[in-house]
């Protein structure tokens, strides 16, 4: 689950990281009332979204004047802000942050999250900060530190004075930074927090750090023990196609290309995209039935993909384990008596019920169903038919 930065900022301010001070508003009103609250001659108009590269979008800008402020908030309250993570369709502002200025001399960047290669949680900190960290990676690894940190060890002095090299601090610097990571560690694992990224973290004049953005995600999983955190969900922010499927028990994310994929199992949903790649389609989303589906839940996940207008081609691969073929199958005409499926549909069932499973759809006479052996035989005529 994903929050907002004020949202944040404040979890932050509660556990003593420093941040500036801000407040959110809903109108431009109040985005002007906040920034007479706030004083100063300087403010940030922030549009709050879930996704990042809101300053290229269009969706940060600096006032140094109410009357600024008043235009700014007009201009981005209630725009559709496109950034590289919203894809083309963009995100509906319809909350602003409005924040206090800062001398600012120096902008990082840095994260906390779970490497799951190196099976460790990881800092990552860089000297290049308010900037694409991919780009930076590719154009100056050098200047990225990423150091792991064993969770039964916790993060010590040793893994700061790291991270402090890598950006360039003195003594005096290196021991604020530290102090600053240390509460952001102790409240990335409190929090079960899947990820937690500053950028940028700046340094100000007078020499101090502020988390100038904050980004978290929680682990879903573990939100019932985290109450106050649960609380802080925004529905309107989520993919309404991704929460329905969440509430029938089927794991769903949308994605930019034309085939549709149903899978049962995580590493099989991996490994049917990839093959789609690799034989020059483009998934459209990825969609785990799980183990206990039922003709319902088929056919719910059907009525979910088929609203994606993208969608050419459905590629039904399933091996029955835990989840029988026949309930696949049945979950297949199901999902025809109530959704009109006009786009061809390549099915690969093997396992559990198998043999029964194919009866049932060849009896069916659906004429758009197509069956495949095997994985990568499934992949060909899925292309063939994208064209």
């Amino acid at each position: 689950m994903n929050i907002h930065e004020y949202q944040a900022k404040a979890i932050f301010a509660e556990n003593g990281v420093p941040t500036l001070r801000g407040k959110v508003a809903f109108s431009v009103e109040e985005a002007v009332a906040n920034a007479k609250e706030l004083g100063g001659s300087v403010w940030a108009v922030k549009a709050q979204i879930h996704a990042g590269g809101r300053g290229l979008g269009g969706g940060v800008k600096i006032a140094k004047n109410l009357d600024e402020v008043k235009s700014y908030a007009a201009q981005i309250l209630g725009m559709t802000l496109v950034t590289h993570q919203t894809g083309p369709e963009g995100k509906l502002v319809q909350k602003l942050y409005i924040e206090g200025g800062a001398n600012i001399v120096k902008e990082y960047y840095l994260a906390i999250l779970f490497n799951r290669m190196a099976e460790q949680i990881t800092i990552i900190a860089s000297s290049e900060g308010g900037m694409d960290i991919e780009k930076v990676a590719k154009e100056s690894p050098e200047k990225i530190a990423k150091v792991g940190i064993d969770a039964q060890i916790g993060f010590k002095l040793f893994h700061g004075l790291e991270v402090a090299k890598v950006l360039g601090l003195d003594k005096d610097e290196s021991k604020k930074l530290i102090a600053m990571i240390e509460k952001l560690y102790k409240l990335y694992m409190q929090k079960d927090m899947n990820m937690l990224e500053i950028n940028p973290l700046i340094k100000t004049a007078e020499g101090e750090f502020y988390a100038l953005d904050a980004k978290c995600s929680f682990d879903d999983s573990a939100l019932y023990r985290h109450e106050d955190i649960a609380a802080l969900r925004d529905e309107s922010e989520e993919n309404p196609a991704e929460r329905e499927a969440g509430e029938f028990g089927l794991s769903y994310v949308k994605l930019d290309g034309d085939v549709a994929c149903m899978v049962n199992g995580a590493g099989l949903a991996m490994a049917t995209m990839d093959i789609i790649n690799y034989s020059g389609a483009k998934p459209a989303n990825f969609l785990d039935v799980g183990g206990g589906a039922s003709p319902q839940t088929v056919a719910k996940a059907f009525e979910i993909i088929l609203r994606d207008k993208n969608v050419r081609v459905i590629f039904i691969n399933i091996f029955g384990g835990i989840v029988r073929c026949d309930r696949i199958a049945n979950g297949i005409l199901e999902a025809t008596k109530n959704v009109e499926v006009n786009v061809p549909i390549v099915v690969r069932l093997d396992g559990t019920n198998a043999t029964e499973a194919k009866e049932i759809l060849e009896n069916s006479k659906l004429k758009n169903i197509k069956a495949a052996t095997s994985l990568k035989e499934g992949a060909a005529l899925v292309k063939s038919l994208v064209g």
